[in-house]
């Protein structure tokens, strides 16, 4: 398996490197040369796979010989050791519940499936693996319990400070060991910028040996596509499936689309955000303009200038810019809603099918729906992406009941949190960084 970046499609990488290094030197997006479809019989028969056989075959296809088959097996059955279950609301709308990890987020996939790979990769290193990740909510959380205690590195979480839920916050800053979190006095967009700048910032990763955990490393974008097959899979009429992805970084839905590319059988996408809604106005206009992200109920998807944006443009690529647009959407929908709409959503989920739903599966609930409404006949699943638990204050004043909460999150609420405080640049993390790693 080769890769190259986003930035230039001319040069090339092995799989080792680009999981390691996280970003490219040219500040670009690791992609793999060739996207190999998977047999036609598999999909076919997709019923008689177990999640952890789908999870096997996909990256075996995808990796094309560059780990050991007895080795990938380890990794995959290691990572995803959990169900992702469908809970159908009516016949033609899904849940697909991505919450069944240790964090409770979906994004557990990725983390595990990263650690095992990392650590693989890490063998026979001198060195300590340093992993620095920005969160905007959850991908915090699954990569410090993805990590914590694997031998040979060391996590550096940075998180805004008021921008994520009082759970989310536990769950990233009072493991310890060898998790550290920075608490930084801005957005989102913030952290993601400070952490690019470190990658690129050559004195920097000449002391330290620096790897991302966010959706920007391909070896998290891969197993999000697994569960894409597996949702597939429970569906008892697979005619006409869309996809409806609440979104933020938009690595989930671009994995969907890299689950398509491999031959998975999805009509349409649908792309699903707060008010932070720069891809729902590109598939609009056709113009991308990346701005300041603002704070919603919804706080995972609280991004304004989605990092894997460059991914969707390279999977539609064009030699016109025009026609990568025009590629785009016809295979993704977007839309966008406030807060006021998000609420009320909870409430009606809630009031019609008895299922309490967190504030960004709502989002996802009001973008099938809006798109339902005009495609008839579409079956459509949506991503569930965390527990609802995790946003308990604004789920319970919404239901106006107290919903039940995981042992696993219940157990962090009268735990310290331990967190360095940072303002919004770069230097202050970059000394932080020489001072406390080695």
């Amino acid at each position: 398996m080769r890769l190259y970046s986003t930035k230039n499609r001319s040069e090339f990488t092995s799989l080792r490197e680009a999981v390691l290094r996280g970003l490219p030197p040219d500040n670009g997006l690791y992609m793999p040369e060739s996207i190999p479809a998977l047999p036609e019989s598999f999909i076919r028969n997709l019923k008689d796979y177990s999640f952890q056989d789908i999870a096997f075959i996909v990256t075996k296809t995808l990796f094309q010989g560059a780990i050991p088959e007895e080795d990938l097996r380890k990794i995959t059955d290691d990572a995803v050791n959990f169900n992702a279950p469908v809970v159908s609301l009516n016949e033609h709308q899904h849940i697909l519940e991505l919450f069944h990890g240790p964090s409770l987020a979906f994004k557990d996939f990725g983390a595990r499936f990263m650690a095992q790979l990392m650590s693989y990769f890490n063998q026979g290193e001198s060195r300590e693996l340093v992993i620095l990740v920005a969160t905007s909510g959850d991908t915090g959380g699954a990569v410090a319990a993805g990590f914590y205690q694997t031998p040979g590195t060391r996590v550096v979480i940075l998180y805004p400070k008021g921008k994520v839920s009082d759970l989310q916050e536990k769950q990233l800053t009072t493991l310890g060991h060898n998790i550290s979190a920075l608490e930084v006095e801005g957005t989102f967009d913030d952290c993601q910028a400070i952490v690019k700048q470190a990658f690129l910032d050559q004195e920097l990763t000449s002391r330290i040996r620096l790897t991302s955990a966010n959706s920007i490393n391909i070896s998290r974008l891969v197993p999000q596509s697994f569960y894409y097959f597996e949702a597939f899979k429970q569906l008892e009429n697979q005619e006409n499936v869309v996809f409806c992805v609440p979104s933020g970084n938009f690595g989930n839905l671009t994995a969907g689309l890299l689950a398509q590319r491999m031959g998975l059988p999805v009509q349409h996408f649908i792309a699903a955000t707060n008010i932070n809604d720069v891809v729902p106005e590109y598939l609009e206009s056709g113009a991308y303009a990346p701005r300041p992200s603002q704070r919603t109920l919804s706080n995972a998807m609280d991004v304004g200038n989605p990092s894997n944006f460059a991914r969707m443009q390279d999977l539609y690529h064009d030699l016109e810019e025009r026609s990568t647009w025009n590629n785009m959407k016809a295979s993704i929908s977007g839309y966008a809603y406030t807060d006021e709409a998000t609420r009320k959503a909870v409430k009606e989920v809630y009031d019609r099918y008895g299922y309490v739903i967190d504030p960004h599966g709502a989002v996802g609930y009001l973008a099938l729906q809006e798109y339902q409404e005009k495609n008839p006949g579409t079956n459509g699943v949506i991503l569930e992406t965390a527990h609802p638990a995790k946003f308990l204050p604004d789920v319970e004043a919404i239901l106006e009941q107290t919903i039940t909460v995981p042992e696993r999150l219940a157990v962090l609420r009268d735990k310290k949190k331990v967190a360095d405080l940072m303002p919004p640049e770069y230097s202050p993390v970059k000394e932080w960084l020489l001072e406390h790693l080695r």
